[in-house]
């Protein structure tokens, strides 16, 4: 499997695998690209919905990342999906922007309305499908099939033809159908495992003999675990085009993540598909924009999948990046973090200390060190303010607070949620007041103001988790803060979440902003 942008063996990891039967066979494929069904099937997912500017910005981003096929959506849907559909046709991208439609004539004049550049006609292969959810005959659906794709290609239309179910459908039918579809004008063909039920080696089956009969592609969901494995299996038997979504969204256990298909294709493969250092932020953009968080342990986009706490873990990465990594964080836009807790070493707190300018002995290091494992017992995590704090505690140094908190109250109940505040800062007590969609975000919007335009920080993660049950639950939220090249992670728990946000970022801002308090400080009469 080589892609078309791989010309020389200069490419080549210096400790990539030796060449395997998956390679030999892909190496006889110029490119396999990706299709990206976030705004359709990812969609899908129970609770999602995306507006039309978030589904703008979602293809924006996936055009950044140099994704070959974009499925806006179903034009099908109604009226507001068809003004999304529209606002990405708008965008004139370089992706090939595309619509699902079933297989109705009526659902390909729609598309049409949208101007897209293709659609994917999915039509029913498996018996189940073909007899117990449109109620028509094998014959039936290869007449349908036929007229549907001479309509779409009459008009001008790229055109996938998708056997539903197909990976429970009688083999000798599916192929069958799909030859029709070729032989009726359309572009290529796509094996479909709608429901996650198939095995790498019946997907490898499948698709060998569809590509046989010319371009195919793969659709795999995550049901059993084996999205990607499919994946690579299908890439393995010819296909050219795999369809997945950011962050595996997806109906039931979601689609094959695009961020897992791609690294593991470049990764183990060489097989360059898109820009792997944009799959970050398109990962935070996609978990923004659906309310969908990413799981910690998520491979690729996860926030464990960079973070190190063991000791043995930790030093062995200080010494070496590559000690316990696959591949450097920077490749798919991360950076690697050092998190404190119960398994923390001498090695992860001195690093952690010097990230924050913090000078300790050998021995000042070992009796920190102890401090944080004893909170980690405890089950607290250790964030960036306890542990500066400790260190403080234990050299001695007294520090003075550049920011404080002495009083907030924000008001929720009328029309446009409202905050003030009361703050101490560099000295100086300052009262501001703000507005925003919620107390939380009024709050914040004070408290900026109080500080000032020149102590900017960003908030660059926000999480909220129950302490207790009942109505006096108690909850914690969690904040990271950036400023310049310097994060401070600070939790805080209390019963009242809009005064433990507020005072989670307060305090993040105190330590972001120790060494500027002469910006913050009031000028001379």
């Amino acid at each position: 499997m080589k892609s078309d942008r791989r010309t020389d063996s200069t490419n080549t990891r210096p400790d990539a695998p030796s060449a395997t039967a998956l390679e030999s066979v892909l190496e006889e494929t110029t490119a396999v690209k990706l299709l990206d069904t976030t705004l359709r099937d990812g969609e899908q997912a129970p609770g999602v919905s995306l507006s039309p500017a978030e589904k703008v910005d979602i293809a924006q981003a996936l055009e950044r990342a140099g994704v070959s096929v974009i499925e806006a959506g179903s034009a099908c849907t109604g009226t507001g999906e068809r003004e999304a559909i529209s606002r990405v046709t708008d965008l004139d991208l370089d992706a090939r922007v595309t619509s699902f439609c079933r297989g109705l004539r009526g659902d390909v004049d729609l598309a049409l309305e949208c101007d897209v550049d293709g659609v994917h006609l999915v039509v029913p292969a498996s018996d189940r499908h073909v007899e117990g959810k449109v109620g028509s005959t094998r014959e039936g659906v290869l007449e349908t099939t036929t007229d549907l794709v001479e309509y779409a290609t009459d008009h001008g239309l790229w055109v996938e033809v998708i056997g539903e179910d197909g990976s429970r459908a009688d083999p000798d039918y599916l192929e069958e159908l799909m030859a029709t579809a070729l032989e009726a004008g359309a572009d290529r063909t796509c094996f479909a495992d709608t429901v996650g039920h198939a095995g790498p080696e019946e997907t490898a089956a499948a698709v060998s003999r569809l590509a046989a009969l010319g371009p195919v592609s793969a659709h795999t969901h995550d049901d059993l675990g084996l999205g990607v494995a499919n994946a690579i299996a299908a890439a393995d038997a010819g296909a050219d085009l795999i369809h997945c979504t950011v962050n595996g969204l997806g109906e039931r256990a979601g689609n094959v993540a695009l961020e897992e298909v791609a690294i593991a294709l470049e990764h183990v493969y060489g097989v360059e598909t898109v820009a792997l250092e944009e799959l970050y932020d398109l990962a935070q953009l996609v978990a923004r924009s659906t309310g969908i968080e990413l799981p910690p342990n998520k491979a690729v986009i996860g926030q464990n999948a960079f973070t190190h706490e063991s000791g043995i873990h930790t030093d062995g990465t200080l010494k070496d990046d590559k000690m316990y990594e696959p591949y450097p964080p920077e490749t798919v836009g991360r950076e690697r973090r050092l998190a404190l807790g119960k398994h923390t070493g001498r090695a992860g707190v001195r690093a952690a200390l010097e990230e924050h300018g913090v000078e300790v002995t050998e021995q000042q290091v070992a009796d920190i060190a102890t401090r944080v494992t004893e909170l980690g017992d405890r089950g607290r995590r250790v964030t960036d303010a306890d542990l500066l704090a400790i260190a403080e505690d234990v050299t001695g140094n007294d520090r003075e607070r550049t920011v404080e908190l002495l009083d907030l109250n924000a008001i929720s109940g009328g029309e446009v949620p409202t905050a003030s505040v009361r703050l101490a800062v560099a000295g100086e007590e300052r009262v501001a007041s703000g507005t925003g969609s919620g107390p939380v975000d009024a709050a914040v919007a004070a408290v900026r103001q109080a500080i000032g335009t020149a102590a900017v920080a960003d908030l660059e993660a926000y999480h909220v988790d129950a302490v207790t049950g009942g109505t006096d639950a108690v909850v914690t939220v969690e904040v990271t803060m950036a400023r310049d090249d310097r994060s401070v992670t600070v939790a805080r728990s209390e019963a009242d979440i809009t005064h433990a946000s507020v005072q989670a970022m307060v305090d993040a801002l105190d330590r972001l902003l120790e060494d500027d308090r002469q910006v913050l400080a009031p000028a001379d009469d």
